[in-house]
């Protein structure tokens, strides 16, 4: 597990989808849905845990059919990690609305709406109690953001990458689409890999391996999951050495 000699409290990385912003039809954001999701890391906060924060950006733009018509893939993953900087500035909004410190940095710096991403001011904010929300994914193209999140929690020292979904960990199989499939209460980064388990893709995955990043998977749909999660305790799949 990655530590600081400085850090002085829990930290983490909370990794969510741009499409849990746009609610039953994961386009757009819906506002009570972003209300609610501020909430729940203003309550994380106050129990003294450092909160960074990734959101994917699917809700604004989804470029796969654009790029099966032709679209080069380098300008449509410019386009989807622009599109995680709206959903950034959307939650800073809503987060500063609902009394919370915030600040939004990018890996694409936007100099009048964001912070230039640097791991040390990232750290230097974490520190001083303030939710730090990273866009821009790893400011190339050919990453996801699972890739940005793990490599955002590494730089910034968190102890655990938190993996919102719309399940309640990591299965044997789709619980969506397999009633005898079995809930993982924890497993370790061989297990996944000799499971041939989806829980992020291979670069992120391996990245977090090497580094010793644990990573949690959790309901963001289940009442108090992300708060239970945020505090270490026994939620979700938790996948480690």
């Amino acid at each position: 597990m990655t530590s600081s000699s400085t850090k002085s409290a829990r930290r983490i990385l909370l990794k969510l989808s741009g499409e849990a912003l746009g609610g039953a039809t994961q386009f757009g954001i819906e506002p009570p849905i972003l209300a609610e999701m501020a909430r729940n890391i203003i309550a994380i906060k106050d129990q003294g845990v450092q909160v960074a924060l990734v959101i994917g950006g699917g809700n604004i733009f989804r470029g796969a059919a654009l790029q099966k018509a032709g679209m080069d893939r380098t300008v449509g993953d410019h386009m989807g990690m622009l599109a995680t900087v709206i959903n950034g500035l959307a939650m800073r909004d809503e987060l500063i609305r609902q009394g919370a410190n915030c600040v939004l940095m990018s890996a694409q710096g936007i100099a009048s709406i964001t912070e230039q991403y640097a791991a040390q001011r990232g750290r230097e904010i974490l520190e001083q109690g303030s939710v730090l929300i990273v866009a821009g994914g790893t400011g190339s193209p050919f990453f996801t953001t699972d890739t940005a999140a793990v490599l955002r929690a590494v730089e910034l020292q968190c102890d655990e990458v938190l993996k919102g979904t719309k399940v309640d960990g990591v299965y044997t199989a789709d619980p969506m689409k397999d009633p005898n499939a079995i809930k993982f209460d924890s497993l370790t980064y061989k297990e996944v890999l000799a499971h041939e388990l989806e829980v992020m893709d291979l670069t992120a995955f391996a990245l977090a391996r090497s580094h010793h990043m644990r990573i949690r998977v959790f309901s963001m749909i289940n009442d108090g999951a992300l708060l239970r999660a945020a505090l270490g305790e026994d939620e979700g799949t938790l996948i480690s050495d």
